[in-house]
């Protein structure tokens, strides 16, 4: 589904509507909602390198409408908007030729463009949506939708979310083309499978998932990833206890080189009165020293450090060892994380990745408003590696309607 296609997908949701009684147009359209969404961020970049020191101004608008329902279909149409703002731009966004190789990189382009445009039909049991829309699955770390960038991920697609019974969720999609962060730039055709299953246990959520993806570009290759993971929490002396195991598999096929490399994850928290305290460990595995574990549909900034510094695994793979400390204060939630990166697959002269400091104050402002900010601290390792320290700071408002 392009551009073109997604148009004609929300105009047909509405016009269906009118397929079963005359009235019904005007139903729909007077059951709908529009929505509305800004958000104002300053991102500076200091990295220890020859690029200039970046600075971006941006704002992102995000317009929306959802028609009313009518025997189960809906349509949703929105559109977004990302511009440079009071002439503060001086960053580089190399796909889509902005600053190429001046400044750090911001990956905030000015765009607009449709960033929804579905059919839904919706009963008791089953959710079907036709067209551009966010598509995430168990919290972002294969499949999210970026939304910490300006332009955030989409999909051109068709998903499926059954619930046949209690406590039981299949989810499945088909996409044909990934709408990524740099406005249509770096667009990718695809022809990409995405299955997952979870049921809610006595001890935790069990979910397997199997991703299978291919890019649509004449040319034999696929990234196949097959998961399970176990989520869950208890009660401990009254406090709450968390924990999630996860392993995935994965093969890598371009032409006619194959490579394997397994996936890790173990989590554990304690929320103890209004701070959470929580340790991870998580591996992303290397085949050999030669590829690492790729997640290319991930919200990647929310994993392995705030500085953006591994949005492509090593070939030598990647291991974070992380804490973290969250909790309330002045009306907002702050949060503290430390990571600790190493290789997977260490060589002679890369073993070492670095080290991280992440640090974020956020607040709402009645249920419309936000404010935050946010900075990230990364010290390279190894010379080797290719890491240069770097430094992030992020200053927003925000507000929702």
């Amino acid at each position: 589904m392009k551009k073109q296609l997604v148009g004609l997908l929300v105009a047909g949701a509405i016009n269906s509507s009118g397929a079963y009684a005359a009235s019904s147009i005007t139903d729909a359209l007077t059951q709908g909602k529009v929505s509305a969404d800004f958000r104002l961020r300053y991102e500076t970049v200091d990295q220890d390198n020859a690029l200039k020191d970046a600075d971006a101004l941006t704002l992102r608008s995000r317009l929306g409408y959802t028609t009313g329902s009518y025997e189960g279909f809906s349509g949703k149409l929105e559109v977004e908007d990302v511009r440079i703002v009071g002439g503060i731009g001086d960053y580089t966004v190399g796909p889509t030729g902005h600053n190429p190789g001046v400044f750090s990189v911001i990956a905030d382009p000015e765009v607009t463009e449709v960033d929804q445009g579905y059919m839904q039909y919706k009963n008791d049991m089953v959710t079907a949506k036709l067209g551009r829309q966010v598509i995430t699955y168990d919290g972002h770390r294969f499949v999210g939708h970026v939304g910490w960038r300006q332009d955030r991920q989409t999909y051109d697609a068709l998903s499926l979310k059954a619930s046949p019974i209690k406590d039981l969720a299949l989810n499945y999609s088909y996409i044909d083309q990934r709408n990524r962060i740099f406005a249509e730039a770096a667009d990718i055709d695809s022809k990409d499978h995405l299955i997952n299953a979870s049921y809610k246990t006595p001890i935790g959520k069990l979910t397997g998932y199997a991703y299978l993806l291919e890019v649509d570009n004449n040319t034999d290759n696929a990234l196949d990833t097959i998961g399970v993971s176990l989520k869950g929490a208890t009660k401990v002396g009254g406090n709450k206890l968390m924990y999630t195991l996860e392993y995935a598999a994965q093969e890598s096929e371009s032409g006619a080189t194959e490579f394997d490399a397994d996936y890790y994850f173990l989590e554990g928290g304690l929320e103890l009165a209004d701070m959470t305290f929580m340790l991870g460990y998580e591996v992303l595995g290397s085949d050999n020293g030669a590829y690492g574990f790729a997640t290319p549909l991930a919200t990647l900034h929310k994993f392995n450090g705030w500085a953006d510094q591994f949005l492509g695994t090593p070939a030598q793979g990647l291991v974070d060892t992380y804490i973290s400390i969250n909790g309330k204060a002045l009306g907002g939630k702050w949060k503290v994380v430390y990571h600790d990166f190493s290789a997977d697959e260490n060589t002679a002269t890369i073993d070492d990745l670095g080290s991280e400091v992440d640090l974020l104050f956020a607040k709402k402002f009645s249920k419309n408003y936000s404010a935050g900010v946010k900075y990230a601290s990364y010290s390279a390792g190894d010379v080797a590696a290719g890491k240069v320290d770097a430094d992030k700071l992020w200053l927003w408002v925000g507000a929702k309607f």
